[in-house]
């Protein structure tokens, strides 16, 4: 039987979620669902996704195993307040309530099959203000959050979402405090390409010119581990693949199995 707890019923403004509940809270509902693929520049509603764990949803563009930004989630408060056009935000799932107030490493559960785990909140790109002007400073700062699927299946319109908390480690929404720390966790001996970095970061490979200055900032021990090139020895780099193992997390790992 699901552990389910209807401790918040809000369809707008801030979440209301409770940090210390330890059952699954109703936020809301999927209101529209979705992709943009690799070849495409817009967005294409669909009328199902199907999440695939640990990938991604199944035809997006932003699919990859070692990415922090497989999903994204927007507030339709953000479209109410600002009148946007659909799809404005380029958001995979569009949700009734709002997703400011939502933290990383909560867990969401969409629908009876889904469940995703927040990372960190989107910030919104140079793209997007290149698109629509004036846009970075009229959303501030909620144009969504960004997820990973931990367990997959399928997501339909109307699918009802909920929330938990759980004890995995959360992860900035300042870029530059990603970039870091991803660094930091660089084990001995391992290098990452700079591309790489990137990735685990969840940040743009055009932000790499800007790594040199980053790494100026940190202790040379953590900075060497970064390379702008191509790491030679293939047993010296590092994919970063540990950075999404959850199996140590007890917390993240029971709330599959509700």
């Amino acid at each position: 039987m699901d552990c389910v707890a209807t401790c918040v019923d809000n369809n707008s403004g801030d979440t209301g979620v409770n940090p210390r509940c330890t059952a699954w809270q109703r936020l809301g509902e999927v209101l529209t669902l979705t992709v943009r693929d690799s070849k495409l520049s817009e967005s294409r509603e669909v009328d199902q996704l199907v999440a695939i764990k640990d990938i991604g949803l199944y035809g997006d563009k932003h699919v990859h195993s070692l990415s922090p930004r497989q999903v994204l989630l927007a507030g339709s408060d953000v479209y109410q307040d600002l009148r946007l056009k659909p799809m404005t935000l380029r958001e995979n799932l569009l949700v009734d309530f709002s997703t400011k107030g939502l933290e990383s490493s909560g867990l969401l559960r969409v629908g009876h099959e889904v469940v995703l785990w927040l990372t960190f909140q989107c910030e919104a790109c140079g793209h997007l203000e290149h698109r629509h002007p004036g846009i970075v400073k009229s959303i501030n700062g909620r144009r969504g959050i960004l997820a990973r699927v931990l367990r997959g299946g399928h997501i339909s319109p109307r699918d009802e979402v909920q929330y938990m908390p759980s004890l995995i480690a959360p992860i900035s929404s300042l870029w530059r405090e990603r970039v870091a720390g991803v660094l930091y966790r660089v084990p001995a001996g391992k290098l990452v390409e700079f591309r790489q970095l990137a990735q685990l970061a969840g940040v743009p490979k055009t932000y790499c010119r800007v790594f040199p200055k980053i790494l100026s900032q940190l202790p040379l021990a953590v900075a060497c581990k970064a390379q702008s090139g191509s790491v030679a020895e293939i047993e010296q780099r590092w994919t970063g693949a540990e950075l999404f193992d959850i199996s140590m997390n007890t917390d993240g790992v029971a709330a599959l199995n509700h």
